[in-house]
Formats: C-alpha cells, sequence, structure tokens
C-alpha cells in the first residue's frame, strides 16, 4: 500500500499550502510590528518549514507502519533515534531552502548559531513528531480494521454464495423426485440436466462476480430444466433484458434463488398455465432486475413468508455486504402472481 496514494497527492499539498498560508499571514503581522521591510520573508520562513515538515512527515508514517506489530521495546528504540534524524532533517532542508532563496535575490541572510537552532527547533520537532505518530498511527489502524471489515465481508459473501448452490440443488432434487417412480426414463433425463448445470453454477461460484448475460446462461438451463419436470403447456418462460443490461457486472448465482422460487411457490402449487418473466432494464448507473410469475389461479393479497424464505434471505444478505444500503430487494403480489424486484449498482 503506497504511503500516500494518488489520489491523495493534490490534497496533501494544499492542505500544506493554506497551512503555510496561515502561519505566513501570522507571521506577517509580528515582521512588521518588528519593522521588517521585505514582507516576502515571512512567507519564505514559513512555507520553508512547513513542506520540509510535510515531506519528513510521510516518512513518520511509513516508519510507524513499517513499526506495527513489532514489540514495543523495539519501538521505542527506533523512535528515539528516529526523533533527532527527524530534527536534523528538518533545520537542514528549512535553512538549506532560506539559504538558497536569499542567495538567488541576492540578501544576506544570517541565522542562529548551530546550538541555538538545535535547541530551539529541536523542541518544535519533538512535539510535531510525537503528534505525527499518534496521528500516523490512528489512520494504520484505521486502514487496519477497514481491511478487516472487507475480509469479514468477503469470507461472508463466500458464506452466502456457498448456501446457494446446496438450497438450490436439494429444492431441484425435490422436484425431480416427484417422477421418478412415474417416468424413470424422464426422471434420467432430468438428473442428466440437473448434473450439467450444476457443473456451470459449480465454475460460476469460483466467481465472485460476472455479467448478467454469464448470469442469464444459468438461469436459462434452469428454467429449461423446470420446463422438462412441469410440461410447456404448464411453464412458459420468457427473458427480457436489452444489451446495456447485459453488460452489468452482478454477484454470481443471484437470480437461481429467485427463480427457483417463482417456480416453486407458482408453477409447483397451482394447476393450470403460469408464465415467468425475469426482466432486466439499466438506468444510468442502477440495474432493476424483475423475476414475476402470474398464473390462472389467483394468489393471496400477501405471500405465506414476507421474507421470501431461506434463498431470498439469503440473496438480501449477499445483496447488503456487498453494496450495504446501495441494493434492495421488493417482494409482493402482481396481479395474478408475485414478483421480486431488485436494484442494485451497475458494475460494468
Amino acid at each position: 500500500m503506497p504511503i500516500l496514494p494518488r489520489r491523495w497527492c493534490l490534497p496533501y499539498v494544499a492542505l500544506l499550502t493554506v497551512v503555510g498560508g496561515l502561519l505566513s499571514a501570522s507571521a506577517l503581522e509580528a515582521y512588521r510590528l518588528g519593522g521588517g521591510t521585505q514582507p516576502w520573508e515571512p512567507f519564505l520562513w514559513e512555507y520553508s518549514s512547513v513542506f520540509v515538515i510535510g515531506a519528513l512527515a510521510l516518512c513518520v508514517h511509513a516508519l510507524v507502519g513499517r513499526l506495527q506489530g513489532q514489540p514495543w521495546p523495539r519501538q521505542l528504540l527506533a523512535h528515539a533515534v528516529a526523533l533527532p534524524v527527524f530534527s536534523v532533517l528538518h533545520i537542514a532542508g528549512m535553512f538549506g531552502l532560506r539559504l538558497l532563496v536569499y542567495a538567488l535575490v541576492g540578501a544576506g541572510y544570517h541565522p542562529d548559531d548551530i546550538p541555538t537552532l538545535l535547541v530551539y527547533e529541536g523542541g518544535k520537532d519533538a512535539v510535531s513528531y510525537l503528534s505525527f505518530c499518534l496521528i500516523s498511527r490512528g489512520v494504520w489502524m484505521a486502514q487496519a480494521a477497514e481491511r478487516a471489515r472487507c475480509e469479514l465481508a468477503e469470507l461472508r459473501l463466500a458464506r452466502l454464495a456457498d448456501q446457494v448452490q446446496p438450497h438450490f440443488l436439494f429444492n431441484t432434487l425435490n422436484l425431480i423426485s416427484s417422477v421418478m417412480y412415474e417416468d424413470v426414463p424422464r426422471a434420467d433425463r432430468l438428473l442428466c440436466q440437473l448434473a450439467d448445470l450444476l457443473r456451470q453454477t459449480l465454475a460460476a461460484q469460483q466467481r465472485a462476480e460476472h455479467t448478467l448475460r454469464e448470469e442469464l446462461a444459468l438461469v436459462e438451463p434452469f428454467l429449461a430444466l423446470m420446463q422438462a419436470r412441469f410440461g410447456p403447456e404448464r411453464l412458459v418462460v420468457r427473458l427480457d433484458a436489452d444489451d446495456a443490461a447485459l453488460a452489468c457486472r452482478v454477484p454470481a448465482l443471484l437470480l437461481l434463488a429467485p427463480v427457483e422460487n417463482a417456480v416453486k411457490h407458482d408453477v409447483a402449487r397451482h394447476r393450470g398455465r403460469v408464465e415467468v418473466v425475469v426482466a432486466a432494464a439499466r438506468d444510468g448507473e442502477r440495474l432493476t432486475l424483475r423475476v414475476s410469475n402470474h398464473g390462472d389461479t389467483p394468489v393471496p393479497a400477501s405471500p405465506p413468508d414476507p421474507d421470501g424464505g431461506l434463498g431470498l434471505r439469503n440473496l438480501r444478505e449477499r445483496l447488503a455486504a456487498r453494496y450495504g444500503g446501495a441494493a434492495s430487494v421488493r417482494l409482493g403480489p402482481d396481479g395474478r402472481g408475485m414478483s421480486l424486484t431488485v436494484e442494485l449498482p451497475c458494475g460494468c
């Protein structure tokens, strides 16, 4: 991890510039009251100190990061050595810049003798060094906490993703078991189709995310399997997604549980024709996914399980872990069927 990420370079320089400007404005007033005649001098004095300190603060931050996890005696020894080095470098850099500028403008500059400078500047440098160490330690701890949070979220996502395949497998096998004693060849074909589908889902499970096009490539064979199970006259399937939506990246195995629920909670419960629709639309940087079913038999005004069962609870947890409040899941009646709507950021 870089000490100062590129995106923070300009803000950091801007911060040093503002601090130097404020200190210079304060020093200018005292300079004028003391009879000074060159208004640029206080700016040179303060900015030479601020920018050298700013560079050394990054070195302190790097040292604190390197010492993380080391025994306290070793850390204290390292800081005891680094503090005088910090002070000497600050004094040398600050007065080196001042002497260079004075020489360029042809003006004389006579700083105090070295022992006086070491005493005067050394005390301030000790306070600055200790402050930078404390701030840096807080920053490193915050970064470590953020890394731990991300790793925990990834582990949670992996755990939730691991639940998708067994849950889907068990429910699919239950559906197939109902025809095993009625039509053995048909049950055998269904099991072969299921084995092919499981190979595809296992490959998809190794990826954290993929495109919606790839996700639908898993949904289609599942729906084909369910059509073979129930018959095309009972289960009608429609997929509706434009190219912009298909290019969006989504968590792997996102739609299997909702589509499975659409089949299980309507096709398997009611007689007559049922249409299952999987639709996707992109609006700017947002992707809306809708899984709905519409059957000949009306459904109750509210679903038996408002959470949608284990599969949809898993879906909500996965989206919350990955996107936080940027994703939403809504399940409710839709005319003569049910509709599940998922909204999430479109990653491309």
